[in-house]
């Protein structure tokens, strides 16, 4: 299967969409084209911020030819003031020469005790002791933890003094917005519907929204949160190559990406040999890679006290306590499927043992399930106009202070036995949402729902692990009662795709009432060696389901071959109305029905399919040609199984229904188009199996009828 029929987008380049077109025009200045990132980047190890930075300056338009000028700006900036490692002492002979020179490097600052003067190391020029003003740490504190990308005018002055150092700093500009209008972000939010608001942000981060779902869309924007909620703990676990990392690394200046066994005491909090605070101090956000791995040794004083940070906002520097903001992600691989994780562990069972603790993963506000989130691919990046990343990163930063925590109590009430710990982390990741979603704090109550749905999933997912942790914690009951008095229970997306393996203790429970062992007392009688030879008797088939069924979106473990072929077998005539069988996908969809329907049927009997659906006349001739063509492959292609295959047009219908003349009616909620993107790949088990594929959200209905 080839990318161009499973309807990768097309190279080249990019079509203006309307909200694109829409974004320019209520943020003009303040949104740069994507892509071009990419195309300025070069071989410049730089993060994705600084040169949006530039872009922003030079290339914020929607306008080609000032795009081209800004790109061609920033590409000479880049080349002339960019330093690359092997360069270094090029563009140090540069400084000598010239006398001064302008530069973009990482910075960072110390303070030499001896000498009383602070001084700046350049991470890629390779110098250190340059002379620091102290108005310059005080405006730029950041710059002693951790270092901070910045425009600098550096100096050369040679002296006799052979413990002189030559270069001398003569500006420094970091690379942040310097002021934003928060005002006029919340007037041009009210002109977005929610869904164009949503598809924005995506966007801003770097992808392209019309290749995720809803869900999966809340899952990228909750990675946001802990840049707009202070002190906000969550985790991040899954397969590899997802992009956990990326965003901490590359989307804000504020926020600091560290692995995972860099981490120590004084650097994460504070050196008590000198008093210096740590990261924690400075910085919003505090993200830790490759936090996973058994084997990894942790420092159990280092997990103490960020047991006490995480709880308390609070840390200790000898017999002073000390306050700080900045939240805490943890992110790192999984090297098991969900089910085997579910069945042998638990979902923490990646974290070293230090970490493997109740008392520590029970401050952890939210659990992101990075098995659902796709692996990263080239065609999902976006060519669409989003926020300079440093623009956003400012406005979520001035949020930090705001809580919105209560938005959704005049609708919702939360289950009255979820513990004040379990509240503190399902208040603060709707907080965040909201703030992100909806800044105005203007929502409907479906829509502040979803994303109460949605936090209260993320801690349940933490707590439920817990509990298989430690038996001594409480069972909680997770869900809200609306204004009406109904229930509504939340569960996990896992729970819900695993449930034998979800629920360890039942099912241990299941095996032990049925092992097959000795007959328990009062049970009957060893069977007869005679009766034991006996052929077993037939086991009728259970009755099929009749109802209604909803699957949540990312959901696996969906086919046809177990949600509507048995419904199918034995009927001689079925019609299948769906008025959008046009596209490579959705073609390819029908057609694996139709396999479906050939391998069950005996093969002496043929099969009638009928097909309604519309024309694709939206799409001009050529579409039109195309779907004509798909259907024409299906009916050739259906042929060989013994599945006769005809097609009707009629371009009224809406709704979706497979009907057989066996008596069954099946309502389909979104038709046959039930499956997320594919790639294609004859390598990934999701193009051959669908039940290795993610599902978009969708209901059906089985409803018997008269034959």
């Amino acid at each position: 299967m080839s990318e161009t029929e499973n309807e990768a987008p097309d190279a080249g380049a990019p079509q203006q969409s309307d909200l694109d077109f829409k974004i320019n025009l209520l943020f003009p200045g303040v949104v740069v084209r994507k892509d071009l990132v990419k195309a300025v980047k070069g071989n410049a190890i730089v993060p994705s911020y600084v040169l949006e930075y530039l872009l922003g300056q030079y290339a914020a338009s929607d306008n080609e030819a000032t795009i081209q000028a800004g790109i061609d700006t920033v590409r000479k900036i880049l080349a002339d003031h960019y330093v690359h490692r092997n360069q270094s002492e090029l563009v140090k002979s540069t400084i000598r020469e010239r006398g001064r020179h302008r530069i973009i490097d990482k910075v960072t600052a110390t303070l030499n005790e001896k000498a009383d003067v602070y001084e700046a190391e350049f991470a890629n020029l390779g110098i250190k002791g340059v002379l620091v003003e102290p108005a310059t740490i005080k405006a730029h504190p950041k710059l002693l933890v951790g270092g901070v990308w910045c425009i600098c005018d550096i100096e050369y002055f040679h002296s006799d003094d052979a413990r002189a150092v030559p270069w001398i700093l003569g500006s420094i500009k970091p690379i942040q917005l310097s002021r934003f209008d928060f005002q006029g972000y919340l007037v041009a939010r009210r002109e977005f519907t929610t869904d164009e608001w949503i598809d924005l942000l995506v966007q801003s981060i770097g992808f392209n929204p019309e290749l995720f779902g809803r869900r999966a869309k809340l899952i990228q924007l909750v990675r946001l949160i802990p840049f707009v909620e202070r002190n906000y703990n969550l985790v991040e676990l899954g397969p590899k190559g997802t992009g956990k990392s990326h965003l901490f690394s590359e989307f804000s200046p504020h926020g600091m990406l560290i692995s995972g066994g860099e981490v120590t005491v004084p650097k994460l909090f504070v050196n008590n040999a000198n008093g210096r605070i740590g990261l924690v101090g400075y910085w919003d956000v505090v993200a830790f890679d490759e936090f996973a791995g058994k084997k990894k040794r942790a420092d159990r004083a280092l997990v103490d006290i960020m047991k006490n940070y995480m709880a308390n906002k609070s840390f200790s520097r000898g017999v002073e306590t000390l306050g700080a903001e900045a939240s805490m992600v943890f992110v790192g691989n999984t090297s098991h499927t969900v089910p085997y994780m579910l069945k042998h562990s638990d979902l923490f069972d990646e974290l070293p043992d230090s970490y493997h603790d109740s008392a520590y993963l029970d401050r952890l506000h939210h659990y992101i399930p990075g098995w659902e989130v796709d692996t990263i691919r080239g065609e999902m990046f976006s060519s669409g106009y989003g926020f300079v990343v440093d623009y956003i990163a400012e406005v979520l930063k001035s949020m930090r202070s705001a809580d919105y925590s209560d938005r959704y109590q005049q609708h919702f009430t939360l289950s009255s036995d979820i513990s004040t710990r379990d509240r503190d982390g399902i208040h603060k990741t709707f907080s965040g949402l909201m703030k992100i979603l909806y800044p105005n704090g203007e929502a409907t109550p479906e829509e502040i729902e979803e994303i109460l749905r949605f936090a209260i999933e993320g801690r349940k997912r933490v707590k439920d692990q817990i509990l298989r942790i430690d038996s001594t914690m409480v069972d909680v009951k997770f869900g809200y009662l609306d204004t009406g008095g109904v229930w509504h229970s939340v569960s996990t997306l896992e729970e819900d795709e695993y449930p034998a393996y979800y629920y360890r203790e039942r099912r241990e429970g299941a095996e032990t009432a049925d092992d097959g062992g000795e007959p328990r007392p009062g049970g009957p009688a060893p069977i007869a060696e005679a009766e034991a030879q006996r052929e077993p008797a037939p086991v009728a088939e259970p009755p099929l389901f009749e109802g209604h069924r909803d699957f949540q979106e990312n959901q696996r473990g969906v086919s046809f071959d177990t949600l509507v072929i048995p419904y199918l077998r034995g009927a001689g005539q079925i019609t299948i109305i769906d008025p959008y069988i046009r596209q490579f996908h959705q073609a390819r969809n029908l057609m694996e029905l139709i396999e479906g329907i050939a391998r069950t049927k005996d093969a002496a009997d043929e099969v009638h399919v009928k097909l309604i659906t519309a024309e694709n006349i939206e799409g001009g001739a050529d579409k039109l040609r195309k779907q004509l063509e798909f259907l024409l492959r299906i009916k050739q292609g259906a042929a060989v199984g013994g599945v006769n295959f005809d097609v009707a047009f009629d371009n009224t219908i809406h709704d979706r229904s497979i009907v057989t003349d066996t008596g069954w009616r099946i309502l389909l909620g979104r038709g046959l188009d039930i499956f997320q993107y594919v790639t294609g790949d004859a390598f990934d088990l999701a193009t051959k199996l669908q039940e290795f594929r993610q599902v978009k959200a969708f209901g059906i209905t089985f409803i018997r009828e008269s034959e």
